[in-house]
């Protein structure tokens, strides 16, 4: 299949971007709570996380509303344009309430509009709106739980056996693991259930605490490897859309890889964000690796005649 499909059939794009919102609409009536948050379908035993396919439909939608308008993106009703369409998946996610997920489809938001010349005066703008939205969140849509989680960043040691309890043991577990790690599956944090989530939200925690500092080096080398291919293919690119993509989508691995890391080490407030092609969860792998595979079909593609 030719990725450039997605480039000339609005339509597609425009589907898919409905789809996500029903479904995470109808999240609110048929899906499950799981630990405070309402963000899975569960079919059976099988589970699904519509945000994440949420994800990768925003890139696309994104990259192929801004590649037709570069010329005339300095309008500030293209902007505002962008910003309601990621605004209203952006809100339903907040009210589940999913604050990891919000923030890395603001940050898609922001990387692409920042690459395709956004004025300075429209920054400011959109600063002070951020600012409305950041208000708006904490009063009426952030759980008791998650506003304990990012007030007790500053000082997790003042509630060590509740809102900071993550956040120690998380550290912890990283300190644990000195230079060469306790060894694959003699983590003691993780194994012997201090660590909570140690598979998904902490995974990076329970991986340096069995790996070390040299195992978490080679994490960073690898992440280092697959930026430089992202970005190696986007500069080769010959259209927008294209260029476009990769930046959106290089920009959703960076910033879940920053926010998970970050929470894991003391450095940022737990937000819930899973790492990269290593944490636990099917929606997630299976988004990422559709996303890999665009990826793929664009330097296979991208400098062929369109027919």
């Amino acid at each position: 299949m030719d990725y450039r499909f997605l480039r000339t059939q609005s339509y597609v794009l425009l589907g898919l971007y409905f789809l996500i919102l029903v479904l995470l609409s109808t999240l609110f009536l048929f899906g499950d709570k799981t630990r405070g948050v309402v963000s899975w379908f569960y079919i059976g035993k099988v589970a699904f996380q519509p945000v994440e396919i949420g994800k990768l439909v925003m890139v696309l939608l994104l990259a192929k509303y801004f590649s037709r308008r570069h010329i005339e993106i300095y309008r500030l009703r293209h902007l505002i344009i962008s910003g309601i369409y990621i605004l209203i998946p952006l809100l339903l996610v907040l009210i589940q309430p999913d604050l990891g997920s919000a923030i890395i489809f603001l940050s898609l938001w922001i990387a692409i509009a920042v690459f395709s010349g956004i004025k300075l005066k429209h920054f400011i703008l959109f600063i002070l709106l951020l600012t409305v939205v950041s208000v708006f969140a904490w009063n009426f849509a952030l759980a008791p739980y998650q506003k304990e989680r990012i007030t007790s960043f500053l000082n997790p040691y003042e509630d060590p056996l509740g809102a900071g309890y993550n956040a120690i043991q998380a550290k912890i577990a990283v300190g644990s693991g000195k230079i060469f790690g306790k060894g694959v599956g003699y983590g003691s944090q993780s194994s012997l259930n201090f660590l909570p989530a140690a598979e998904t939200d902490f995974i990076f925690a329970a991986f340096t605490e069995e790996w070390g500092l040299i195992g978490a080096l080679m994490l960073f080398g690898g992440f280092a490897v697959l930026f430089w291919r992202i970005i190696k293919i986007g500069l080769n690119v010959s259209d927008n859309f294209s260029r476009l993509y990769t930046l959106g989508f290089s920009s959703i691995i960076l910033s879940q890889f920053i926010v998970h890391v970050g929470m894991n080490i003391g450095l940022m407030p737990i937000t819930g964000i899973t790492l990269p092609f290593v944490s636990y969860g099917g929606s997630s792998l299976v988004s990422l690796m559709i996303g890999i595979g665009v990826l793929q079909n664009i330097k296979i593609n991208s400098r062929r005649e369109l027919d």
